[in-house]
């Protein structure tokens, strides 16, 4: 008898640890479920990119440029359903960006322009890695967002300076003009080496 009420303690005992670590996996569980949503709901309100050009030069260089057009295509495909589907975005973004330093149209092939596409891709590159982060800190990709927004505004107006300066007319004669200068300072030697003819002083 006494073997029996010692077995139906024993397993008693056990049915109750059971029911408590179920429990307490449960709550677990539903805390990290409740996390989840607000980082979801929070990325989710603060993902608003400027995919629309800011200016005419921007937007007429989608035609001609292909990967600053599929950049912006990009970005304007707002993820909806979970935080996957925001870090299988920010990768294809960071795709994209990375595109843009490769094959850049000649009018715009300087070092302002990249160093703008240089600073994006930064951004979109930071934006991917929170993003894939085991604790996703939501506060800072949204400001990643805000960040990546003033950088594709920067990158649009560099875009225009030099669209305005390609358009200012060259005065009559400048040219001509500034190929003389260039070809006199090719003709005067760097040093004047000390003429022969000079009389000795003695």
């Amino acid at each position: 008898m006494k073997h029996q009420f010692w077995f139906f303690f024993v397993v008693t005992l056990f049915l109750s640890s059971c029911n408590d670590d179920n429990k307490l996996r449960m709550e677990a569980q539903k805390r990290e479920a409740q996390k989840n949503e607000i980082i979801f709901t929070n990325i989710n309100k603060g993902w608003v990119f400027q995919s629309a050009p800011i200016n005419a030069v921007a937007e007429n260089s989608m035609s001609f440029w292909p990967q600053w057009r599929t950049f912006m295509d990009e970005l304007s495909q707002k993820p909806k359903s979970s935080i996957s589907a925001f870090q299988k975005k920010s990768k294809a973004l960071t795709k994209k960006a990375l595109e843009l330093k490769d094959n850049i149209p000649g009018q715009y092939n300087n070092p302002a322009i990249k160093s703008r596409i240089s600073i994006l891709i930064t951004n979109v590159s930071l934006l991917d890695m929170y993003l894939h982060l085991t604790q996703i800190p939501h506060k800072k990709v949204v400001k990643q967002v805000a960040e990546i927004n003033l950088e594709l505004i920067a990158l649009q107006r560099e875009m225009d300076k030099i669209d305005v300066k390609s358009k200012i007319p060259v005065e009559f004669g400048e040219s001509e003009m500034l190929q003389m200068i260039r070809d006199t300072a090719r003709a005067i030697p760097s040093s004047m080496p000390p003429s022969q003819n000079t009389p000795r002083v003695e």
